[in-house]
């Protein structure tokens, strides 16, 4: 991954690529700053005019719903011109095409790019070759991050517990192909989580994992003993190029969130999962929105995780 600057000469965030590297203070400082937007909001605030003149294009290379409906209200929120883009990508369209294309739409005068695209690095290419003052936010590239959905999870973390120091998480399913499961661990880490564990067949889990401070278990009765917080994370099969599991029915059975499994959790122990859902795979169906879950607040959290972070990157500049 080329050597980009995600802040400038003053600490000040100028991209946002991935949470690996950034300082605990960076991170605290975005989740207090949603946490603002999130308080204005209850209180009938939802509109705001510090990116009034700025133009933010939503450049999506692959099919996403949630992530760019998220991103467009955040920055129509802070009152930015908003485009959104839905390109067609292939595996031989990196490079020269992705350059000729950055170049193609910072000449309509764009102040900021919200990437999403299946190449790991696509991200880090075009805020390697963007103009001085057009800025890069990845909105997920390959299985290599998803800075915001790491932050929405971060943020609803501390939320309900209060803090992220000292907490137990476990991470369960696709570790392998999920680029949430990354920055998850990267910002549970930076933050002081006490143990990060994941938990997934053998075929699942990446080479390298546990260099960044998770344990690896593959018996989820074991993994699930004592933790504080329980992230799902939804079976990718569309990068699924070969046998990675037996069936969907033994995965729900060794690795799926079941009432079972739930209630030898502790009291105050919280469910979460990025979306979209598998139900009756990646957990029972009923248990999706059930007492332990804090799936929807994820979707609240991720409009004003975007906010902040699209304020403190052009906001600062105005």
């Amino acid at each position: 991954m080329s050597a980009v600057s995600q802040l400038d000469d003053q600490g000040r965030l100028q991209h946002l690529l991935t949470l690996e590297g950034l300082p605990a203070a960076t991170l605290t400082d975005l989740l207090d700053h949603a946490d603002q937007y999130l308080d204005a909001g209850r209180n009938g605030d939802k509109k705001h005019a510090s990116l009034l003149g700025r133009t933010v294009i939503n450049l999506f290379f692959e099919p996403s719903t949630r992530t760019r409906t998220t991103f467009e209200l955040a920055a129509k929120r802070l009152s930015a011109d908003v485009l959104n883009l839905q390109v067609a990508a292939s595996s031989t369209s990196k490079g020269e095409t992705l350059f000729d294309t950055l170049k193609t739409l910072e000449a309509m005068q764009a102040d900021m790019f919200v990437i999403r695209h299946d190449a790991s690095g696509a991200a880090h290419f075009f805020a390697a070759h963007a103009a001085p003052g057009v800025a890069i936010l990845n909105a997920g590239d390959g299985r290599h991050a998803h800075p915001t959905q790491g932050l929405l999870d971060l943020l609803t973390v501390r939320q309900r517990m209060g803090r992220i120091a000292g907490l137990k998480v476990c991470l369960v399913g696709d570790i392998l192909h999920s680029r949430v499961a990354r920055s998850a661990i990267h910002g549970l880490r930076t933050l002081g989580a006490a143990e990060i564990r994941v938990a997934a067949p053998p075929t699942l889990i990446p080479a390298g994992i546990s260099a960044l401070g998770a344990q690896v278990f593959h018996d989820l009765d074991a993994a699930l003993d004592s933790v504080d917080v329980v992230m799902l994370l939804r079976l990718q099969k569309e990068r699924m190029l070969g046998a990675f599991l037996p069936s969907l029915g033994e995965f729900h059975r060794d690795y799926g969130l079941t009432h079972q499994r739930a209630a030898r959790l502790p009291d105050h122990a919280i469910v979460m999962h990025p979306g979209p859902i598998n139900r009756g795979v990646e957990i029972e169906g009923d248990m999706a929105y059930g007492p332990r879950s804090v799936i929807l607040e994820q979707v609240n959290n991720g409009i004003a995780v975007r906010m902040a972070v699209m304020d403190r990157i052009l906001g600062a500049r105005a």
